[in-house]
């Protein structure tokens, strides 16, 4: 039998038409041969990850897992303690053999998270099994140097009140897209941070690494690194907020472009006579679709209300207004809508959502799914879940973004690292507050 990846790391069987069917290319202009080290790494994330989500679990259960010799085993496992990702445990005992000593992750390694918004910045700190240690709000202007001065004045008393933890760095999520080697913004029309390096800020002002991308991708990272997307090869995730994300999964990988904008169905314009967007054209899917987009259907149905937020409108729906329900409506009948053009371009298996719709998922999700499901070229729809709450979906995959790239995990996201493996050294990396 074949074998097709899943989760980083992770193999199941492919079934005899996959087989015959699917062929793996390779660029002979860029093709490298694997080397040790390589081969290495690729064992290295495999292990670390049957440590994340085993957890605790033993060498010889590493061995058996993994199908690696002991001997491998316990060189990756060193080389994991050394650097800080795993520690060991108890001693179990059994019935027959020599004790065991069990491994988890580190709880004491922990990352800064960020969640970059138009109207305000969610700082957290999270630790490698996804716990959210703390999290706090910050106001943002519309003058980036002003804002980022804030943010981090805030993270350094997280810094301080977690003094007894080892940061191993910070991860953002923005929402807009990102350039794959500068980590600068390349598309963010609601943030209007234009030319600002969010990198280069963050990592003067707390001498720590920084990995930033788009948020959409950043919930869809947070679904993979926590592992609840085992088996799904082909996915999108819509992050719907203030505007319209979206991230691809794609034979098991995601899938970013050439340049990093790959996935921007929430700027293709399904009404040319619709609203002005931010990117300058007319009648985008966000505009529609978004929770802009409600509020703003919203306040021409009741313009004398004092609602200004999305979650004030949602508790208005619910509460049976008849202008809440009329607006939130019309939001879920355009977000179904515009899934037709995320099903005839990529045709997934899966779509989530996130965003702050999905707490009304049992009111609003079927009229999404209605529409989603009401031209279909051809076979059936695909699956539509929710991928949980936005807010702390940004934040976890805030820290999966920074986690993941310092393991390796993905290395195929980030061609350009793959090729030659960088490794940053630990004692700068990571640093007690």
């Amino acid at each position: 039998m074949g074998k097709r990846s899943t989760t980083p790391g992770r193999t199941i069987e492919a079934s005899a038409p996959e087989r015959l069917y699917g062929v793996r290319r390779i660029d002979l202009a860029s093709a490298q041969l694997a080397s040790s080290e390589l081969a290495r790494d690729i064992n290295r994330d495999i292990v670390l990850e049957f440590i994340r989500f085993r957890q605790p679990v033993s060498r010889v259960d590493l061995s058996r897992l993994s199908g690696l010799q002991p001997s491998t085993i316990s060189a990756i496992v060193e080389e994991l303690i050394e650097e800080g990702w795993v520690r060991e445990g108890a001693v179990v005992r059994g019935a027959r053999g020599r004790p065991s000593t069990m491994l988890s992750v580190n709880d004491d390694l922990v990352t800064l998270a960020l969640d970059v918004r138009p109207d305000q910045a969610i700082v957290a700190v999270v630790d490698l099994s996804g716990r959210f240690l703390s999290h706090e709000a910050v106001v943002t202007v519309a003058d980036p140097v002003t804002s980022m001065t804030k943010i981090i004045e805030r993270m350094r008393r997280l810094r301080l009140r977690h003094s007894d933890k080892t940061f191993e760095g910070i991860g953002v999520s923005v929402p807009g897209r990102v350039d794959r080697m500068t980590q600068r913004l390349l598309l963010a029309p609601n943030l209007k941070w234009h030319n600002f390096d969010i990198k280069a800020a963050l990592e003067k002002g707390l001498d720590l690494q920084v990995e930033i991308d788009n948020d959409a991708n950043a919930c869809l990272l947070s679904e993979l690194w926590y592992g609840r997307l085992e088996g799904v090869k082909d996915a999108v995730l819509v992050a719907v907020s203030e505007g319209l994300g979206t991230a691809i999964l794609a034979g098991g990988q995601l899938h970013s472009g050439f340049n990093g904008l790959a996935g921007e169905f929430g700027h293709i314009s399904i009404d040319p006579t619709g609203p002005m967007c931010g990117c300058g054209q007319r009648g985008c899917w966000e505009m529609f679709a978004s929770s802009r987009a409600a509020l703003q259907a919203y306040r021409k149905l009741a313009p004398k209300s004092p609602v200004r937020s999305i979650e004030e409108l949602l508790r208005l729906a619910e509460e049976g207004d008849p202008a809440g329900g009329k607006a939130v409506t019309a939001q879920a009948t355009a977000l179904g809508r515009g899934l037709r053009l995320v099903t005839a371009a990529l045709s997934p298996e899966l779509i989530l959502i996130t965003g702050e719709i999905t707490s009304c998922w049992s009111r609003f999700g079927p009229i999404v799914q209605k529409e989603m499901e009401n031209v279909m070229l051809a076979g059936p729809p695909p699956r539509l879940a929710t991928a949980g709450d936005g807010y702390l979906a940004r934040l976890s995959g805030g820290a999966a973004i920074l986690l993941q790239r310092h393991s390796r995990y993905h290395r195929s996201t980030h061609a350009s690292r793959a090729a030659k493996p960088v490794r940053v050294k630990k004692a700068r990396r990571r640093r007690k507050s």
